[in-house]
C-alpha cells in the first residue's frame, strides 16, 4: 500500500455548494484487500501516485467484486482525517484497452500464427504499450511475425523511436536493419528522440544515428562540435 498519499481537493461549482464526498475516478485499480477493508488506486492527474482508501461497510460487497487493474468510479468522503469509499463502481473497459490486452498475451502465444495476428493488430490498435513486445518479436523465430512486428512499429510512430534506437548498434544484421528502415519509414517524428540521443550515445551508436538521420534528409546544427542540437531539414 502506498507510503504518502496525495492531497486530494474536492472542486465544487463556482458559488455552488459543496456536496458531501466526491467522485474519484481512477483508470487503474493497484491493490485489493478485502480483509484490511482497503483500497489502493492510481491517481492519473497526480502523475501516477497511489492513494489508500478504507472502504465503509455498505460498499464491502463492491469491493469483493473489484479487481487489480479494473477502471472504478468511487465515491468518496473525508471522516475524522480519513479517505472513505462510500461506492466503487466498475467501469467497463474500453474495448480497445481489452482487444489490445488479449493481443499482448497472443504475441506471446506458442502458435505463430496467433503472434502474426497479434503483431499485425496491435499496430492497428496503436496501444503504445505494445512498442516493446513488438521490439521483441522483431527476433521471433518466423518470419512473417517479424515483418508484422515491423509494419506495426511503422504505424505506432513516435512512441517506438526509444525502443528502437538501441538496435542501430545490434550485434544482428537482420536486427540493426530493420530499426534503421522503421526510423526512416517514421519519418519527422523519430527526428527528435533521435537527435536527443545523440547526447548521451556512444561513438558507435552515435555514429549510426548520425548515419539514420542524414539517409531522412536532415542535418544536425554544428554552432559547437561537441554539442549536439536538433536537426533541421536541409
Amino acid at each position: 500500500m502506498a507510503d504518502e498519499a496525495p492531497k486530494l481537493i474536492q472542486i465544487a461549482p463556482k458559488d455552488g455548494e459543496k456536496k458531501d464526498g466526491f467522485n474519484l475516478v481512477t483508470e487503474r485499480v493497484v491493490a485489493v484487500n478485502p480483509e484490511s477493508k482497503q483500497l489502493e488506486v492510481e491517481l492519473l492527474a497526480y502523475d501516477g501516485k497511489t492513494v489508500v482508501l478504507d472502504v465503509a461497510e455498505e460498499a464491502l460487497e463492491e469491493l469483493q467484486k473489484i479487481k487489480v487493474g479494473d477502471g472504478a468510479t468511487i465515491r468518496v468522503v473525508e471522516e475524522n482525517g480519513k479517505r472513505i469509499a462510500k461506492s466503487i463502481k466498475v467501469r467497463p473497459k474500453d474495448p480497445n484497452a481489452a482487444r489490445a490486452d488479449a493481443m499482448l498475451l497472443d504475441l506471446r502465444d506458442t502458435h505463430w500464427l496467433n503472434r502474426k495476428y497479434a503483431a499485425e493488430v496491435l499496430g492497428e490498435l496503436k496501444d503504445p504499450r505494445a512498442v516493446d513486445p513488438l521490439v521483441a518479436a522483431l527476433t521471433d523465430d518466423v518470419g512473417d511475425v517479424r515483418q508484422r512486428a515491423y509494419d506495426s512499429l511503422i504505424k505506432l510512430g513516435g512512441p517506438s523511436v526509444p525502443s528502437l534506437i538501441p538496435l542501430l548498434v545490434s550485434e544482428e544484421d537482420e536486427v540493426r536493419q530493420s530499426a534503421t528502415e522503421i526510423l526512416r519509414k517514421i519519418g519527422k517524428p523519430a527526428v527528435e528522440p533521435l537527435a536527443t540521443a545523440l547526447t548521451d550515445a556512444d561513438d558507435r551508436l552515435k555514429t549510426r544515428i548520425m548515419k539514420v538521420l542524414d539517409r531522412m534528409g536532415y542535418k544536425p546544427k554544428t554552432k559547437e562540435p561537441t554539442k549536439a542540437e536538433l536537426p533541421r531539414l536541409t
